[in-house]
């Protein structure tokens, strides 16, 4: 946790007397985690990197995807994903519970996704948008060797 706070019973409290609620707790972080490693396993190459309290989903060393435990105090157990042109604002418009504009790589066409279970999160949604991020990260040899193995009945 970030500098000057402290996480009182499910509340995170900010020395100067905010706080923010939030409706999710170690477990639901743990479980998160794993579905989110489960599914950037299927996904070559990918690599996961903790560091700082985070997760990192990696492609040759490149970025395409955060796990974001209460970044800053924000209160939130967000993906943060690399997306294309438009869809950050797609997804952001259509459903603003689920979705936001991430500080930081926002400004980059990045989508954040809440992954509480207050927000709902479609996981089918979710293995998408990694899918997709991973699929801008990767070489063309790599997308066609990926799609040649998923087209094959059976």
């Amino acid at each position: 946790m970030g500098r000057g706070l402290r996480c009182a019973a499910g509340r995170l409290v900010m020395a100067y007397g905010g706080s923010v609620t939030r409706g999710w707790g170690e477990a639901d972080r743990v479980r998160v985690r794993a579905r989110l490693c489960a599914l950037a396993g299927g996904l070559p190459g990918a690599e996961i990197d903790d560091a700082h309290g985070h997760t990192g989903y990696l492609l040759r060393g490149k970025r395409f995807a955060w796990l974001l435990v209460d970044h800053h105090g924000d209160g939130r157990l967000a993906l943060w994903v690399k997306a294309p042109p438009g869809e950050q604002d797609a997804l952001v418009s259509s459903d603003a519970r689920r979705y936001f504009v991430p500080p930081y790589l926002g400004p980059r066409g990045w989508v954040g996704v809440n992954l509480d279970d207050a927000s709902r999160p479609d996981w089918a949604e979710v293995g998408g948008l990694l899918e997709q991020a991973w699929r801008m990260t990767a070489t063309k040899t790599a997308v066609s060797a990926y799609d040649a193995t998923r087209a094959r009945p059976g």
